[in-house]
């Protein structure tokens, strides 16, 4: 079974590359095929970690790999979701483009991964952790389930040679599981799954004193905010110290030597105006590469996508990216030679889990473009209010809803989180305003810069396919 797998994933691979772009490319100081862990956490934004240099989270062992790696300043995910982010990172394909516009949907058997691309060079690979999202959600109804078995629609247990679902305290087990089972001569890929520090937040053990936290400029100094934040500080350490494990566990088979790490947040954090929302916190997230080859206490600032993922992997296995891929490879960055990124990010905002559309939690539809300096945001559905996912019934949104009614909350956050309607176009100067709360957008002195970013994503849109209005309207 596993030769006829490999025999398939293989002509699947074949047909997308040409016979010069499976030839091996190989970096300096560096293993032909490193073995390559691609490590999310779930729900995690910058500047959310130490090596962010925020001063009230203790991860060593994450501040440890950027000391030993390279540290990415602007990445970014192609949306504030984990199903749609993470078929990006899978295939290095936009949203639009790999038809996951919702939450149920599982990724097209037709659309390969890295690891069939990998599978096509010899690699052993394998999926672990909490659910990887890309089989659909696993809250179905009876007649989504229906719909899986009649049309065979969940591929992934023959995409990889391992997988396996658990939770955090589980993925160390079933990685020493996976390395007991690779070939030793072959060359590993594993994608590893977090759940931390997704909501509930329930690392008690680990939260720090809501009172000695340095409130973020973009959210509100209250009570239930200091609360909520340590909680969340709380996830992300107890996530360090899992992530701190599997590590050890490399050193102490002689495998860190031969392994690429990649540590990402799958999308921003579910904190005011972060996942849900194409804001900075539900776009921006910890990028962090080490290993060999790479080089050690670096950092860039280059604008970098979700999508660019998958090509690097591929040319870190000596694998050139097909042309269906739209992302870049950020190799380059590794190696301590100049790197541009992109001169433009994309994402968009999808329909949310899988209830009924009663909010904006469940169902907004936006899409945004950046570049260095400015960010462009249009929101179709503008009419309706902002509405936080995955806490809209919490303690922290009840405490700001209270100062709405009463008048007491800060005008800025007012417009924020409460604004009816919202802007259809929100345009803002990143390096001014990187809370993005004052909204530029019909400022006659930066018309010229809204109509280019417009036009941007206008063409973009266009060029995928996308299926709500462009953004430009015709002319008069």
């Amino acid at each position: 079974m596993i030769n006829l797998r490999r025999l398939i994933c293989f002509l699947l691979v074949a047909s997308l590359f040409s016979e010069s772009s499976l030839r091996a490319q190989e970096p300096p100081d560096a293993p032909n095929q490193p073995n390559i862990l691609l490590i999310l956490s779930d729900d995690h934004s910058v500047p959310y970690l130490g090596a962010y240099g925020n001063a009230d989270l203790q991860t060593p062992h994450l501040d440890s790999l950027a000391r030993h790696g390279v540290r990415f300043d602007r990445a970014y995910t192609t949306a504030p979701q984990c199903v749609p982010s993470r078929a990006s990172i899978l295939t290095g394909r936009n949203v639009i483009d790999v038809r996951m516009n919702r939450f149920t949907a599982p990724l097209a058997r037709e659309i390969p991964t890295i690891p069939e691309f990998l599978d096509s060079v010899d690699y052993y690979t394998g999926i672990c952790g909490r659910s990887y999202h890309l089989d659909g959600s696993t809250r179905k109804a009876d007649k989504t389930l229906e719909t899986y078995q009649k049309y065979n629609m969940l591929t992934f247990a023959e995409r990889v040679d391992y997988l396996n679902k658990g939770s955090d305290p589980e993925v160390l087990g079933q990685f020493q599981e996976f390395l007991d089972q690779a070939p030793q001569e072959q060359p590993f890929f594993m994608w590893m799954n977090f759940s931390d520090p997704h909501r509930k937040f329930t690392a008690a053990d680990y939260e720090p004193d809501p009172a000695k936290l340095t409130v973020p400029d973009g959210m509100p100094d209250t009570k239930e905010v200091r609360k909520d934040l340590a909680q969340h500080y709380g996830e992300i350490m107890r996530l360090d110290h899992h992530v701190g494990e599997v590590l050890n566990e490399l050193r102490q088979r002689g495998l860190a030597e031969s392994t690429i790490v990649i540590f990402m947040g799958d999308n921003g954090a579910a904190l005011l105006r972060g996942k849900g929302t194409l804001y900075n916190l539900g776009l921006h997230v910890p990028l962090i590469v080490a290993g060999p080859g790479v080089a050690s206490g670096a950092s860039t600032s280059a604008l970098v996508s979700g999508i660019d993922i998958a090509p690097t992997v591929l040319e870190l296995a000596g694998l050139s990216a097909p042309d269906t891929m739209s992302g870049k490879s950020f190799l380059p960055a590794l190696r301590g030679k100049p790197y541009t990124g992109h001169a433009y990010i994309f994402g968009v905002r999808v329909p949310h889990g899988t209830s009924l559309p009663t909010s904006t939690s469940a169902f907004d539809l936006s899409r945004t473009v950046f570049n260095e300096r400015y960010k462009l945001i249009y929101n179709t559905l503008w009419q309706l209010p902002y509405s936080p996912v995955d806490f809209g019934g919490h303690p922290v949104w009840k405490e700001l809803q209270a100062m709405h009614r009463q008048g007491t909350l800060p005008e800025k956050y007012e417009q924020a989180f409460f604004a009816e309607p919202r802007s259809m176009f929100e345009l803002y100067d990143l390096q001014q305003d990187p809370d993005e709360f004052n909204n530029l957008s019909g400022n006659p002195d930066y018309a010229d810069v809204e109509q280019q970013l417009k036009e941007e994503l206008h063409e973009w849109m266009m060029i995928y396919q996308d299926y709500l209005p462009l953004p430009v309207p015709p002319s008069k």
